[in-house]
């Protein structure tokens, strides 16, 4: 018996790293687990991975997901993805957002739609898609949102400053997440269902912080395994709503606090 047996998942931003790691540890567990992002195919985005390629690691690992291509930039695609998931899984029980999408540019040139879209992609929509599934958790009395966060949302320590490296509008983006996700927890509690925000405690050698380059400014004993992530998610989605519930937490702490044993 898995820990979600039975569970119906989402996980955006699953066409690789961190989300498409929640999304197979979710699998194992035994949930039903749909995966989105706009990268349907290998070779649709630069970057390696894809919904598709991250739905046949979990089928052939004997797990069961579907991939719903998605535009989380783009209301209307918000909409249909939850429609969709609901019609061939059935209501969600669990919620990740995870998807993002990052410029890093300084706050005298940063490009306006640049701004607009990082604020759509990864602080409406998860506010929009938790409105869609809202309804039926509290109909059904469960369930659990977690939001992925980043060290970024953390003000910067100073003065002295050691320079932002045009971070600032992605810190206010990751900010106003962790804000939205302790607020939520406070009003949806008696419903029994959690919400919750974790963050890598390290550096997470994703395709995409190898594309922003960020690992050549991080010393390796900050790096950290994906594998934290997708533990620290599981455990915040499988914890007593009653109790696991309004962390603003890191992985590796939150794995401690809960009495987790850190991943191989």
């Amino acid at each position: 018996m898995g820990t979600m047996d039975g569970k119906v998942a989402l996980v955006t931003g699953a066409s690789r790293g961190i989300g498409a790691a929640i999304a197979e540890r979710f699998a194992r567990e035994g949930a039903s687990v749909a995966v989105s992002a706009r990268t349907v195919e290998e070779g649709d985005h630069p970057l390696p991975g894809s919904i598709n390629a991250t739905v046949a690691g979990i089928s052939e690992s004997g797990g069961s997901a579907i991939a719903v291509a998605a535009d989380l930039g783009k209301q209307e695609d918000r909409a249909r993805l939850i429609e969709e998931v609901t019609r061939q899984l059935g209501p969600i029980d669990i919620l990740v957002n995870n998807a993002a999408i990052t410029y890093f540019e300084p706050v005298e040139s940063f490009d306006e739609h640049h701004w607009r879209l990082m604020f759509e992609v990864q602080v409406r929509a998860p506010f929009e898609l938790t409105q869609a599934v809202l309804p039926g958790m509290r109909e059904r009395g469960s369930g659990w949102i977690c939001n992925i966060s980043s060290g970024a949302g953390r003000h910067p320590q100073g003065p002295p400053y050691m320079g932002g490296g045009g971070g600032t509008v992605y810190g206010m983006c990751k900010a106003a997440l962790e804000r939205f996700t302790t607020g939520l927890a406070s009003e949806v509690f008696r419903d029994g269902i959690a919400v919750n925000v974790v963050s890598p405690s390290g550096l997470v050698l994703t395709p995409g912080v190898i594309h922003h380059k960020l690992h050549e400014r991080t010393p390796e004993d900050r790096h950290e395994p994906v594998s934290y992530m997708a533990e620290a998610a599981h455990a915040l989605c499988t914890g007593d709503p009653a109790t696991v519930t309004g962390m603003v937490t890191y992985a590796k702490p939150c794995l401690e606090q809960l009495g987790v044993p850190l991943p191989e």
